[in-house]
């Protein structure tokens, strides 16, 4: 058997509720842990639904109750019993069939003292659950009122299957999936994995995968995202998770001959290596035999007699430079600004970058250094999130602010002025950003400046999206580097003052809010101290080993 460890690779966990169990024993078997909840469980918004449920089971309207997790049955019994009979309830409960999907529904179940008629054998899927239903009730599921505990999301393919087979079918929502109140580790994670930073990511359910994709999706970053993948190895618990995978068209490299997390860490730690080899060389292997993507070149114009101008040319061979500079991305920012007021002569030119469901201001003809990259406006807000919505430009001559769609910022001056040009940022289809060009006086925009500053608006997206890429990665990088000293840091305080893992990160955190330091400051110096004390006692240690060698002698 190959020795379990992951030997330095970084492996991703999506998971929430267990998130620090999985990062110890990533740690555990040699990996370099890096975590970003993917989702949470919130309430809905009405529990009539399950109340009204749980009328009809009383009075005897049900055949079949069918739980799928044990948080659903937990949250169900709950529910009812803060308006409701819980005893009535339960007694309903035990005088029904009842399904449950998994061991952890099943557990629940019996902690109640319901008798189970149905469970659902390995691997715990919709279609195994289906299985088991016909084997134990067989033709009496056709005249069942059934009613199905969901959990999250629906699960279409059962209630199919299930609807074939009866009278009428319950959905049972008790709970539901949202994004984590902290998104910024997912976001993380769909860069880290757009640009091959992970190595291994665990997937412990389906909607972890659906999260990923939806934040990688409201980013612009699925087709990346697609491709991080063919170069990172994929772990999937099981066949319900792999179910899950296969609605993105991805197939896990990787299942446990166990269901459970600790198999999945376990025996990807003995496989990972050899498994991630294997699909990188697969990977460099596809870029190798792909052709290059065709260049599409514009059909000339018809002549009219007269040259290009030498400044159009010009104009256009700058950008053609800029583009091919790779300069950061505040750099390219003030270029574009410099390129749109040289287009077409203005008081006020802004740019804003498209991030997340925002569009924040970044750069600016004039100087704004106080809300330069603090002012967000939000898709579909103002003329500049109308903009950016519809990606269709906007172009008012005079009394812009009188415009239904004008949103006015105290503390930008130039929105009294009176002419408006707005045109979309893009790339591949995707918006980027927006430009902004404003004038004192009215001013009348001709068809051709328009088209002029919107064909501005394509040639920089490609650039401007390189550069916000490259800054977004350098920043990962420095946090995926911070992450690295604190828990080194960590280690130090755990092993010198025999603290736990959560008590030495609330230490750290302590000493960087009463210092007015960063985390990382904070690991970086008792690292430093921790390596000073080693080197001191080795060197105490060289005098005292000479002098016992002398007294040999």
């Amino acid at each position: 058997m190959a020795t379990a460890s992951f030997q330095g690779l970084r492996v991703l966990s999506l998971e929430s509720r267990r998130a620090t169990e999985v990062a110890k024993l990533i740690r555990t078997y040699g990996g370099e842990p890096l975590t970003a909840p993917a989702m949470r469980e919130i309430p809905l918004d009405s529990n009539q639904a399950i109340l009204d449920f749980a009328d009809a089971l009383v009075r005897g309207a049900f055949d079949l109750v069918i739980f799928t997790t044990g948080v659903g049955v937990r949250s169900l019994v709950r529910i009812v019993s803060e308006h409701q009979d819980r005893e009535k309830f339960l007694a309903a409960l035990r005088s029904v069939k009842i399904a449950a999907r998994g061991p952890k529904s099943s557990a629940a179940l019996r902690e109640l003292n319901i008798p189970i008629t149905v469970v659902a054998p390995e691997p715990f899927t919709w279609r195994s659950l289906m299985t088991a239903l016909e084997a134990n009730l067989g033709g009496s599921l056709q005249g069942m009122n059934i009613a199905v505990q969901e959990y999250g999301t629906s699960n279409p393919e059962l209630l199919t299957a299930l609807a074939e087979r009866s009278i009428s079918i319950t959905r049972l929502l008790v709970y539901q999936w949202a994004f984590p109140e902290d998104v910024q580790p997912l976001r993380e994670a769909v860069i880290a994995l757009a640009h091959g930073h992970i190595d291994v990511v665990l997937f412990m359910n389906a909607g972890q995968v659906a999260h990923l994709f939806l934040m990688a999706e409201q980013m612009g970053y699925t087709d990346a995202l697609y491709e991080g993948f063919r170069s990172t190895v994929i772990g999937s618990i099981g066949p319900s998770t792999t179910e899950g995978l296969s609605v993105y068209n991805l197939t896990p490299d990787y299942e446990p001959t166990q269901s459970k997390m600790g198999f999945l860490i376990n025996e990807l730690a003995q496989h990972a290596g050899s498994l991630l080899e294997k699909k990188r060389e697969s990977a460099d292997l596809h870029v190798a035999a792909s052709p290059a993507p065709p260049v599409a070149v514009p059909a000339p114009e018809r002549s009219t007699g007269a040259p290009p101008s030498f400044s159009a040319v010009d104009f256009l061979h700058e950008i053609g430079s800029r583009m091919a500079a790779s300069d950061p991305l505040h750099t390219v920012l003030n270029r574009i600004v410099e390129f749109a007021s040289a287009v077409i002569s203005c008081d006020s030119c802004f740019v804003y970058v498209l991030e997340g469901d925002q569009l924040v201001l970044r750069a600016s003809k004039n100087p704004h250094t106080d809300v330069v990259d603090h002012l967000g406006i939000w898709l579909g807000q103002g003329i500049t999130g109308w903009v950016g919505w519809h990606r269709e430009p906007v172009a008012i001559p005079s009394k812009a602010l009188q415009d239904p769609r004008f949103k006015r910022f105290p503390d930008l001056p130039e929105d009294s002025f009176e002419a408006f040009l707005s045109v979309p940022i893009l790339c591949r289809g995707k918006l980027v950003g927006v430009i902004n060009l404003q004038h004192r006086k009215p001013y009348f925009h001709t068809e051709n400046e328009v088209r002029l500053l919107t064909m501005v608006g394509y040639l920089v997206g490609a650039e401007l999206e390189r550069a916000r890429l490259e800054t977004e990665n350098l920043q990962l990088s420095d946090r995926l580097e911070s992450r690295k000293h604190i828990e080194r840091a960590k280690g130090v305080l755990q092993r010198d003052f025999g603290l736990d893992e959560e008590a030495a990160y609330k230490a750290m955190q302590r000493e960087s809010r009463q210092r007015r330091k960063s985390m990382r400051e904070i690991a970086e110096a008792i690292i430093l101290n921790d390596d000073l004390r080693k080197s001191r006692l080795s060197d105490l240690a060289k005098p005292a080993s000479s002098t016992e060698n002398k007294g040999a002698s």
